[in-house]
């Protein structure tokens, strides 16, 4: 194995621990919600300085090999892939911090009524599987499974689409508790960033893997 090549995989590991760290800010964001848990959402707020340490190093080694071997063709673009899905990760992590502050905020837990007529749960634990997939397909370069999860984003839109209407319904029916549904509602809205980053991941590796830029055209 060649100087560069060790230098490759050694972002490569890095990047999979962030990812493996952000996955666990968004798991322990959902049970910081289902438990009404703010010890917990307060661990996931200290633990995203973590998070956005890891960018910074993961951008400065890639930096570093940009300027030390130059690298070219397909080296090249697992560095250009790297450095977006880094950037894709710190936001996700930022989507966890963002609903834990939401439950510290809450001066009642989320009502599992107003939660199932959301399908906020249905949605969090896609967005959680989703992320978890493109771990997956970056690992294995796995293009097939890339391609899927753009689906599996509409999904995910689909729900906050549908989330006004269904929040709307809730209130009409318990009128004292419009500002637990408005939590809800931000909520989803930010669950489905995950999707959208998800989305700008699986493109990051399909780029990486077959050199195809599918930004701006549609992912039909």
């Amino acid at each position: 194995m060649t100087q560069l090549e060790t230098e490759l995989e050694s972002v490569k590991t890095e990047l999979v621990s962030m990812w493996i760290l952000v996955q666990s800010q968004l798991n322990k964001a959902r049970e910081a919600m289902l438990h009404f848990d703010k010890d917990l959402a307060r661990e996931v707020i200290q633990k995203e300085k973590r998070v956005n340490a890891f960018e910074l190093k993961i951008d400065r080694d890639c930096e570093n090999i940009f300027a030390l071997y130059c690298p070219v063709a397909i080296d090249l673009r697992f560095l250009l892939a790297v450095l977006k899905i880094n950037n894709n990760l710190e936001r996700i992590g930022d989507i966890a911090e963002g609903i834990c502050k939401y439950i510290i905020d809450s001066p009642v837990n989320f009502d599992h009524e107003l939660m199932d007529s959301a399908h906020l749960l249905t949605m969090y634990n896609d967005a959680i599987n989703i992320l978890m997939d493109t771990r997956v397909a970056f690992e294995r370069e796995d293009t097939i499974l890339a391609r899927s999860i753009f689906k599996r984003d509409e999904a995910l839109d689909i729900i906050n689409r549908n989330a006004n209407e269904n929040i709307a319904s809730y209130i009409k029916k318990n009128m004292d508790s419009m500002a637990e549904a408005l939590y809800v509602l931000s909520i989803i809205r930010k669950l489905e960033r995950v999707g959208d980053q998800a989305k700008n991941i699986a493109e990051e590796i399909i780029f990486f893997v077959e050199a195809k830029v599918l930004k701006h055209q549609g992912n039909g």
